[in-house]
Formats: structure tokens, sequence, C-alpha cells
């Protein structure tokens, strides 16, 4: 899965990029909401995106997971309430970097 083939970075590498988790972002917001994906930046909420209601939000959630290979949980689902914070929670989810390092 993406997970695993993200940890065999080079040198060891296990620190995924901001650049790299933005887009990968950014292309699933696209898929699922069919949106510009560059129009998608770390502060972008759910007010700049009409199809961001509750059921977007699983539906969102839905293809981080098969983006990534992860699984949220409640809290997760809860915290990813704008980019920002659903890169932090991809990050921490990865096992990368403390969240508190996504700027």
């Amino acid at each position: 899965m993406l997970a695993s083939s993200l940890q065999k970075r080079v040198g060891g590498e296990r620190d995924i990029c901001m650049e790299e988790l933005l887009t990968k972002v950014q292309t699933t917001f696209h898929s699922v909401f069919d949106v510009d994906p560059g129009s998608i930046t770390l502060e972008t909420s759910p007010d700049d995106v009409p199809a961001w209601d509750s059921m977007g939000h699983v539906t969102l959630a839905s293809g981080l997971e098969r983006t990534f290979g992860l699984t949220f949980d409640v809290d997760d689902l809860l915290r990813m309430e704008n980019v920002k914070e659903i890169c932090k929670v991809v990050q921490s989810k990865l096992g990368r970097v403390p969240s508190e390092r996504v700027q």
C-alpha cells in the first residue's frame, strides 16, 4: 500500500514532505469533489468547497484512506476540519513526524 511504499524512501527516510502530502490531498479532493486541485491549499475549509458537507466529509475521509492506505477513527474525522488539520492527521497516522511540525 502507499503507506508502506512511502516508508521505503531513499536512505530509509520516513518523513513525507509537506509538498508531496498536499499534492496527494489535492488529488483526493479532485477525485471526491471534482474541484481544481490547485484551488486546495492548507487554508481550505468546508466553507470553500460547497460539496464538503457532512456526507462529503465521510466521502473525503474514505478517499483519503484509499489514497494513503490508512484508516481513520471518529476522533480523526472530528479533527479534520480543514486541509491543514487533514495533513496533520495523515502525517500522524503515517507515523512520519509529530503533527506540530505541519505549518
